[in-house]
C-alpha cells in the first residue's frame, strides 16, 4: 500500500495496519513491527537513513520503552550518559580509536568531515541552508524545514561552510 510517498507492506485488519509491517516514509526512515488500528503498538524498530535506530516497545503510537543507537555502535544511555558530557568532549571514534596527534584536530565524527557548501552548515544529519531554513540530507535530499528554535541553534552550535576573521580587527586609518 503507498499514499504520498509512504509505503506500508504487511498484515492488515479492517482496513487498517496491523500485525507485523514494515512502514516507510519518502525521508527513507523506516519502522519494522508490530502494528494495532494503524499505529506502532508492541516492539518495533525505526531505522534512519543514516544508520542510527531506535527500538522500542510501543503502545497505541507511543513509545515506553526504548533505546537509541547511533550510526557508529554508541548507544544512548539515559542514566550513566558519559559520552561528550562537557568534561569528555571526545568524539566516539576518539573514544574507540584515541585521539589525533596533536595539531590534527578532529572536526566531527567522521574523520575527515563532509565537505560543507559554502553558505551552509552541517547539522550532524545533513545541511541547513539559512536563507531557506532547509534541512537537506548528504545526499542532498529534504529532511525538514527548521523552526526558529531550531535555525537559532544551528547558526550558533554547527561548523559552518565558509571561513571569516572572528578575532578582534585592527583598525584601519583612513
Amino acid at each position: 500500500m503507498e499514499y504520498m510517498g509512504s509505503k506500508y507492506e504487511g498484515d492488515m485488519a479492517n482496513g487498517r495496519m496491523e500485525g507485523q509491517g514494515k512502514y516507510s516514509l519518502p525521508t527513507k526512515t523506516e519502522y519494522d513491527g508490530e502494528l494495532k488500528d494503524g499505529m506502532f503498538h508492541g516492539k518495533g524498530t525505526i531505522r534512519f537513513p543514516n544508520g542510527s535506530k531506535y527500538e522500542a516497545v510501543w503502545d497505541k503510537g507511543i513509545a515506553i520503552e526504548g533505546k537509541f543507537t547511533f550510526a557508529d555502535g554508541l548507544q544512548f544511555e539515559e542514566d550513566d550518559w558519559e559520552y561528550c558530557d562537557g568534561y569528555d568532549r571526545r568524539f566516539y571514534t576518539e573514544v574507540c580509536k584515541g585521539m589525533e596527534p596533536a595539531g590534527r584536530s578532529q572536526l566531527t565524527n567522521e574523520n575527515p568531515p563532509k565537505e560543507i557548501p559554502h553558505g551552509h552548515y552541517d547539522t550532524g544529519d545533513g545541511f541547513y541552508d539559512p536563507e531557506t531554513r532547509v534541512v537537506v540530507n548528504y545526499e542532498r535530499k529534504f529532511l525538514r524545514n527548521a523552526d526558529d528554535d531550531e535555525h537559532e541553534w544551528i547558526v550558533t552550535t554547527c561548523r559552518k561552510g565558509w571561513d571569516e576573521y572572528v578575532g578582534q580587527q585592527p583598525k584601519i586609518k583612513v
